[in-house]
C-alpha cells in the first residue's frame, strides 16, 4: 500500500471481516520489520487493531549487514505481540547493493534475472545471475516452511 493508504484497507477490513469470514475465508496479515523501529511500530498498530481475526506473518527484511532487529526482538510490545499471536516468521536477507539497486533503477524483479531474462546488460553477470538464484532459493525455502499458514 502506498503511504496514507492503510486506513482504506483498515476501514474495508472492519466492515467486511464478518461477513467474508462467514464464508470461510481465512486473513492473513504480513507485516515487514526492518532495523528501523518505525517498521515495529506500524506492524504493531495493524496488529492492535486486526487482533486474532488474522494469522499473522512477520518477514525480517534485512536492510543492511549485519541488521540489527534489536528493537523487534527485545522490546516489551513486540514480545507481547509474538506471545500473543505467534506469528510465523520469514527471514528475507540483505541483498548486496551491486543486485539490488539496479533492479530497483530498472523495475526489474529478482526472478527475472535468476532466471536470465532481465534485459539490463549489468544484470546479466554470471555473478549477479548465481547470487540472485541463491537470494530467490533461501527466500522460497522460507515461504515453503510457512506454507501451512499460506495454504492450510
Amino acid at each position: 500500500m502506498g503511504a496514507g493508504a492503510g486506513h482504506v484497507a483498515a476501514d474495508w477490513f472492519e466492515s467486511m471481516h464478518d461477513d467474508v469470514a462467514e464464508t470461510g475465508v481465512r486473513f492473513t496479515a504480513v507485516g515487514v520489520v526492518t532495523p528501523d523501529p518505525a517498521s515495529v511500530e506500524s506492524l504493531l498498530a495493524w496488529a492492535s487493531r486486526l487482533q486474532d481475526r488474522v494469522e499473522n506473518v512477520v518477514v525480517e527484511n534485512a536492510t543492511s549487514s549485519p541488521a540489527d532487529f534489536t528493537y523487534w526482538r527485545s522490546t516489551k510490545q513486540a514480545l507481547r505481540f509474538r506471545e500473543a499471536f505467534s506469528p510465523e516468521i520469514l527471514q528475507m536477507e540483505f541483498r548486496l547493493a551491486e543486485l539490488e539497486n539496479p533492479l530497483r533503477q530498472h523495475g526489474i524483479q529478482l526472478g527475472q534475472v535468476a532466471d536470465r531474462k532481465a534485459a539490463v546488460e549489468e544484470l546479466k553477470r554470471a555473478s549477479l545471475v548465481m547470487r540472485a538464484q541463491s537470494y530467490r532459493r533461501r527466500l522460497f525455502s522460507e515461504f515453503d516452511r510457512a506454507k501451512r499458514v499460506f495454504l492450510p
